[in-house]
This record gives structure tokens, C-alpha cells and sequence, in this order.
């Protein structure tokens, strides 16, 4: 079923309902966001003169709903102006919209009572097709359609989202026996393919699958640590990065989703599952009351401004975060606790490695790891089948909701199952009697893999491997190469066949900071693809596609005095740059997470980008005392002042401030649109919702452009002359008056708006680009032997934060 939604209808405007309602927005959709009419006036509007039955009265909760959705940070929407798709009203006089819309979610109180009766209503204004879903997280779904019409609950379905929305890519969907399959696959396919969702399908359980294992986790982290005298600082520097989580580890989570939430799960959790073993985890009396104790005095976490955590800005103005001493419920200075087997463990490359030698560890960083991987792994098992048949959802699941690098069963696989089963009973923690079946049977694993792909996964119902189907939308770099689809590598870089005829030039340095092995690979690829490929994609699938040059390296030469060395680098790779925007052959750069400096100069040489929605896209060199050196001041002035420029009597300042200002202040695209917007992508490059889709979009637009394919015709830049660098140079200087900037970044910027504006030419011309990379190479060589320069670059490597001198 191709499921097309234009359409759609979030009924309440609650922190959730705005957030779904902005991404639907992101993903093209227009919204209209309902909520209940207000039953009273506020001060405000009672000095305004205005009455309940004024519009603007009756529609101001969705209204204040959208509104605190723009201000949200970070951002639910891409841009502000994705706003604009997203209209406001009210249950009692726009209710009707539902009768055009193509999809209805419902985000409002976790009241079956209210939800029941909203249902009704719906039921009569739909439209025939229209698909009704409901976001609740922890009542039964069935019971919301009950009484409904057949029509209604064959159209009627869960879609439990993950908040926030736009960054957490879980989306649970959980179909009644009534649901058509046909709503579940249209919904499933949009949702992954507009939204970029993980869609993982749900039995009608408590709490689904995430939520279920995740509260229940939390609730038995919570008592283990009371009970045995774990510190918030202890349990949040082990239970983070070190095993595959984020950085939010335990106690910083629950700040993030709120006391009283957190509360309020294991509560209904508790009373929905009667007979389930976690019950003493979550009924605990000494989790039971520091908690209430906390609620009472309003320390809900982020959004009161402290919970386990309080920031605390010193006499220097210095912030820190003091945390909760969680006996004497004092907020006491960060110390930052050492365990030996924490930094033993530390810097081994995977978290599978990592939690092996912290479960090995016989100190209490070491206990406190066996206990809640053991009971993880212990729980998880003892779910299936009941909140699933396999142990794939479960694993999809806690990666994509909680953004762990691995779920419970993918992490047992790379423990090994049987050495952790026996380790597992030792501690007391019993696994579920399937997983001693599967082992007595000759399966040791819970997945059969081919290479890095998984091919299976163990079905204990069947007591045999279903075959995993491979998502034919993505691309794995990791399994091409354990295929042997690598042509050739270096310690920086890969090529990598795609198939089809199209080259991949796959970035893995730390960070994918680009150095010499990057540039020889870049280099090579240029060449391969000219004779035995149609063209050739730039992406990886780390974290951030490139966080830029690799500072040190330009540190210690610029120290050195190596003038000529770093001036042949700078060239090298404005030359790349620019043989990748000419070549013959198309070239598609594919952008993720951060493309920050030279990352973003090779996505603007690129002439097609297909960037991933979440890509955040900037050139940022003045942060370290320099301006972009790689094609970067180039490239914004043609697409920026270029096309302004080709009208007569355009006036250049304008545009010429607007560049001055996003490269000076180092302005990032908070999405690919709003570097879209700033200048860094073109109106022809595209944005992918789902990441996992973004190289084999990347490969289909190579295929697409090859055929017919003819490389842009080289174009003049515009030089504005030195009337433009006389007012930039003023703006500057007035900047510095007023204490807003420092001498040094007044050199900075002076420099900055030398290159721009094309330096002291007597009027404004138009110039070959290599007269401006010859600007941007000299002033970033200049720069680069400034005292204060080589300050900024060490502070950035040392502290990972830019230095003000």
C-alpha cells in the first residue's frame, strides 16, 4: 500500500503533540494542531479586552503549543520558516479538519476515558481512508477503539514516538487485531521513509517494548545503587559512553525525562504488570522515597532546573554541575571519580570489549556493570515471547529509542552467550529457559551473520533462525567491505565498490579529520573514477562525516615555521576541491552529522550533495584564529553574492554582509535545510530523512546524473572591490569599540573581508576563482603566524572549546 499523507491532524499541543506535529512539518506535511478550548481568561487577555469567545482566546493552547515548539532547543523544527506548514485550532470549532486529513494522531492526557471519548467523536468526522493513530505510551491501545465502528478500528493503530521526535528515531507501532495490514505497511513506509523512523511493530503489551525495558532498567539502577551506596557522579561516569550509551548515562536521563514522569511510569508499570519479577525494582521503598522527596521540592530535573543534577555559576562565572548527594539530599561540587578499571577499559575501540573487561573488573565499577548488564540480559530474555517473538525488535528497539550502540541480545552475541549465561547464573541473574534450549540445540548465538550482515535471527517458538531481510534502501559500508568490496585503503581513507558501476570514498580518521592518507585516497578516487566507474560517492557512516583539517598537524607546522610545507597542503587541497566540482563524471558528497570547516568546503565543491536531514554543515575556521582556506569563501560568494550580482544595479553589500556574518561568526545549520538556507547547500542538492538510506540515495543519484551527466561550466566570482572591504572594515572596527569582539578576531575579520570582497581593487569586477583561493590561501597562511592563532588552535585540541584572546 503506497500510503501518501499530505495531510495530517495532531490533536493536542502538549510538549509531545507540538514536537510530532514539527516534524511532520519537517517531513512536508501539513499540520493542523488541535487542542481544548481554554475555560478561563488570562491577564493579559483580560487587559486586551478580549472574551472566551474571541478566536484568538479559543486557539491560544495549540498556539502557545507551536510556539514553545519554535523555541525548543534543540530545535524540532529544521528551519523556522517549516513552520509556516503548521496552522492552530481548537476541539470545538475546527474538529471538522479531521474529515480531509490523511492521518489523526493523538497526543492528549493518558486518560482512556478522554481518549475514548475523542475517539467518538473522530469516528464520525473522518474520512473514509483516514488512518487514526494514538501516541499513548501505556494504555492497552485495543481499549481506546472500543465501541468504535468497524470502518474506524480497521483504520485505527499505535504510533508510540520517542521524544524528542525529530532526533530519536524509534517509532513503535502497534497494530490492534482489527487493523487492516495494509494501514500498518503505509504507515510503516511513510514512517520510514519521510519521517526516518526505525519502525519496530509492537504487541499490544505494557509499555510496549522500549519503554517496558527501559523503566524497568532504570527502576532496578535506581535500588541497586541506594542499596549498595553508589554516588549520581560514580553510576553517571560508568553507565554512559564506557558501555555503548550516551552521555546521559542513568541519572542524567532521568533529569532529562523528569522526576515525576519517571514516577509516574514505574507506577503504572507496577499496576499493570501484577506478577512481572521486576515488581520489587519497581515498588522499591528507598527508590520510592527519594524520589517523592525530590518531587516534593520540585527538583523534577531539566525543567525545573534541578533534579540529580543543579548548575551552579561561581563567583568567576564559571558554570559547574553540582550533583545530589542522595542521603543527606545536599548538592555537592563535581570530583570526578577514578576507577582503575575504568581507565583500563576506557580506550578499547568497541563497547563490547569495553563491558568484557568491566565485567571481568573486581572493583565496584565492576560490580555495579555485572549487575545491570546481567539483569538487562536476563530481563530481555524472559520477554520473549511475550512483548515479542524475537529478540530483533527488542534489540531495534533499545538502539533506536535509547541510543545505545547495541541492544540486550546483540551484546550477549558479542559477550558470547554461553561464557555469559554461566557468568549470569553465578551472579543470580537466570536467563529464560528458551536461551539454555537454544544453546543445548548447537545454536550459540542469537543471530547467524554473513559477514557483518545479519542473515537470522533465533525464533524460540521454532526452535530454528528466521531469516533477517535486508533493508533494500541501505547501503552497508561495514559488510561491502568484510564482502571484499574494498579496492583499495590506507589508515585514513577506503574505496569502496557499491556496485552498479559507482565508487564510495569512505572517510576513518578520528573524527574524520581530514589528513595527508585522506588526500592521497581523495586523490586516487578522482583518478579510478574517470576510467572504471560511472561516478563516485563521498560519504561514511561514522558519526559526523568531517569535523575538518586535521588542527594538529596545522598547529605543530604553523609552531615550526614549515611555511612551505603548510602552504603546499593548503593548495593540494584547494586543487582537490576543485577537480572534484569539474570532474567529468559525477560526483555526489553525502554529508551526516557534523561537516563542519574542510567538511563542509568538500560538500560545497561537490556539484550534487545528498545530505541527510540531520547533517550540521558550517565553516567554522575562525574559531581557531583562521578563515576557510579550502575553496569555503570561494564557494559562498558564488552561490550567495553571485547570483544577487547578475542583476543590474544589485547592490553587493547586503549579501556580502550576510556571508561576512555566517563565515565570521561561525555559523552551523542546526539541519540540512537551514544550511541550506545559510548557503552551504544548493537548491538542487537533496535531504534524506533516514540516514540508513543516505548512500544508497547518494549511489541512485550518481546512476541518475551518469548517462547524460556534463560538469558545471566554470564560473567568474564576484569581487566587490575596496568601497565593500571599506564598510566591512568598518563594521569591524565598530564591533571592536564596542567591546563585542577582540583585536584579535578584528584581524581575523579584517582578513576575512580582505578575501571577500577580493582585497583593494579599485572597483568591483568579476574574478577568476583562482584569484580568490590564492586570497584565501595567503590570509590563512598569514593568520596561521599569529602568536595568538597558535593559541586558539592548542586551546581547541586541548579543551575542545574555542578561545576568546
Amino acid at each position: 500500500m503506497n500510503t501518501l499523507i499530505e495531510k495530517a491532524v495532531v490533536i493536542g499541543a502538549g510538549t509531545m503533540g507540538a514536537a510530532i506535529a514539527a516534524h511532520l512539518a519537517n517531513a512536508g506535511v501539513r499540520v493542523t494542531l488541535l487542542d481544548i478550548v481554554p475555560s478561563e481568561l488570562t491577564p493579559q487577555e483580560e487587559k486586551q479586552g478580549l472574551t472566551l469567545q474571541d478566536r484568538v482566546v479559543r486557539d491560544r493552547i495549540a498556539r502557545q503549543g507551536l510556539e514553545r515548539a519554535l523555541k525548543a532547543r534543540p530545535a524540532a523544527f529544521f528551519t523556522k520558516d517549516t513552520a509556516a506548514v503548521v496552522s492552530v485550532g481548537n476541539l470545538e470549532d475546527d474538529l471538522g479538519v479531521v474529515a480531509e486529513a490523511d492521518w489523526v494522531i493523538e497526543a492528549i492526557i493518558e486518560n482512556l476515558d478522554i481518549k475514548r471519548q475523542l475517539m467518538a467523536r473522530l469516528d464520525e468526522l473522518r474520512g473514509q481512508e483516514t488512518i487514526v493513530s494514538t501516541n499513548t505510551s501505556g494504555i492497552p491501545v485495543a481499549s481506546i477503539a472500543e465501541g468504535r465502528s468497524e470502518g474506524f478500528r480497521a483504520h485505527f493503530l499505535g504510533t508510540h514516538f520517542f521524544n524528542p521526535p525529530r532526533y530519536l528515531k524509534l517509532l513503535e507501532i502497534i497494530p490492534t487485531p482489527d487493523t487492516l495490514p495494509e494501514v500498518v505497511q503505509g504507515i510503516s513506509a511513510f514512517a520510514e521513509r519521510r519521517l526516518g523512523k526505525g519502525v519496530v511493530l509492537c504487541k499490544d503489551t505494557p509499555n510496549f517494548i522500549a519503554n517496558r525495558l527501559g523503566s524497568v532498567a532504570g527502576a532496578f539502577m535506581l535500588d541497586y545503587v541506594l542499596e549498595h551506596g553508589y554516588t549520581v557522579e560514580e553510576v553517571d561516569s560508568i553507565t554512559g559512553p564506557l558501555i555503548g550509551r550516551p552521555k546521559t548515562a542513568s541519572f542524567r536521563l532521568l533529569d532529562l525525562v523528569g522526576l515525576d514522569v519517571a514516577s509516574h511510569v514505574r507506577r503504572n508499570l507496577a499496576q499493570a504488570l501484577p506478577d512481572d519479577e521486576s515488581i520489587p525494582y519497581l515498588t522499591s521503598p528507598r527508590a520510592e522515597k527519594l524520589t517523592q522527596a525530590m518531587i516534593e521540592r520540585g527538583w523534577l530535573g531539566n525543567k525545573t532546573g534541578q533534579g540529580f543534577y543543579k548548575k551552579v555559576v561561581g563567583e568567576d562565572g564559571k558554570k559547574e554541575y553540582w550533583h545530589l548527594n542522595l542521603e543527606t539530599l545536599e548538592y555537592e561540587p563535581p570530583s570526578k571519580p577514578r576507577f582503575e578499571s575504568v581507565g583500563g577499559a576506557k580506550d578499547l575501540p568497541t563497547a563490547a570489549e569495553r563491558i568484557k573487561a568491566m565485567l571481568a573488573a573486581e572493583d565496584r565499577a565492576g560490580e555495579l556493570i555485572r549487575a545491570i548488564t546481567y539483569h538487562g540480559l536476563s530481563y530481555a530474555s524472559r520477554r520473549v515471547p511475550e512483548i515479542a517473538d524475537t529478540p530483533l525488535p527488542i534489540d531495534d528497539a533499545m538502539r533506536w529509542g535509547f541510543m545505545h550502540e547495541a541492544g540486550p541480545f546483540e551484546t550477549w552475541d558479542a559477550l558470547g552467550v554461553a561464557d555469559t549465561v554461566e557468568a549470569m547464573k553465578a551472579a543470580g541473574f537466570e536467563p529464560a529457559a528458551w536461551v539454555g534450549e537454544m544453546l543445548s540445540a548447537g545454536h550459540q548465538s542469537f543471530y547467524r551473520y554473513q559477514g557483518k550482515r545479519k542473515i537470522g535471527v533465533y525464533n524460540p517458538a521454532r526452535k530454528d533462525y528466521d531469516p533477517v531481510e535486508p533493508d533494500p534502501n541501505a547501503v552497508v559500508l561495514a559488510a561491502l567491505k568484510a564482502e571484499g568490496k574494498v579496492v583499495e585503503q590506507n589508515d585514513g581513507a577506503s574505496l569502496i565498490d557499491l556496485g552498479g558501476g559507482v565508487l564510495c570514498l569512505e572517510f576513518h580518521t578520528k573524527a574524520n579529520a581530514l589528513d595527508e592518507d585522506i588526500f592521497r585516497m581523495f586523490d586516487r578516487a578522482l583518478e579510478l573514477v574517470r576510467k572504471d566507474f560511472l561516478g563516485l560517492v563521498i560519504g561514511n557512516q561514522a558519526d559526523n562525516f568531517s569535523v575538518g583539517a586535521n588542527l594538529f598537524t596545522v598547529a605543530v607546522a604553523a609552531q615550526n615555521g614549515l611555511w612551505d610545507q603548510l602552504e603546499e597542503a593548503v593548495r593540494s587541497f584547494q586543487e582537490l576541491n576543485m577537480r572534484l566540482r569539474y570532474s567529468p563524471v559525477p560526483v555526489v558528497v553525502a554529508p551526516a552529522g557534523m561537516a563542519l570547516g574542510g567538511g563542509c568546503e568538500i560538500t560545497m565543491a561537490a556539484p550534487r550533495v545528498v545530505a541527510a536531514a540531520e547533517s550540521y554543515i558550517g565553516l567554522v575556521e575562525v574559531g581557531a584564529g583562521v578563515i576557510p582556506a579550502g575553496g569555503g569563501c570561494k564557494e559562498i560568494l558564488r552561490r550567495v553574492l553571485n547570483p544577487a550580482m547578475r542583476t543590474k544595479n544589485a547592490d553587493n553589500f547586503p549579501f556580502l554582509q550576510r556571508i561576512f556574518e555566517t563565515v565570521g561568526m561561525a555559523k552551523v545549520g542546526s539541519s540540512a535545510e537551514e544550511a541550506r538556507e545559510l548557503g552551504f547547500l544548493g537548491p538542487a542538492d537533496r535531504v534524506v530523512m533516514n540516514r540508513d538510506h543516505l548512500l544508497a540515495e547518494a549511489k541512485r543519484e550518481v546512476l541518475h546524473l551518469a548517462p547524460t551527466y556534463r560538469p558545471p561550466i566554470p564560473e567568474k566570482i564576484y569581487a566587490a572591490g575596496r568601497d565593500a572591504l571599506a564598510a566591512l572594515r568598518v563594521g569591524v572596527y565598530m564591533m571592536r569599540e564596542g567591546h563585542y569582539i577582540s583585536d584579535h578576531d578584528r584581524l581575523v575579520g579584517e582578513k576575512l573581508a580582505h578575501v571577500l570582497t577580493g582585497g583593494e581593487i579599485s572597483r568591483p569586477a568579476w574574478v577568476d576563482e583562482w584569484y580568490i583561493l590564492d586570497l584565501e590561501r595567503e590570509a590563512f597562511l598569514s593568520l596561521c603566524g599569529e602568536e595568538k592563532t597558535q593559541q586558539r588552535m592548542w586551546h581547541l585540541l586541548q579543551t575542545g572549546k574555542p578561545l576568546r584572546n
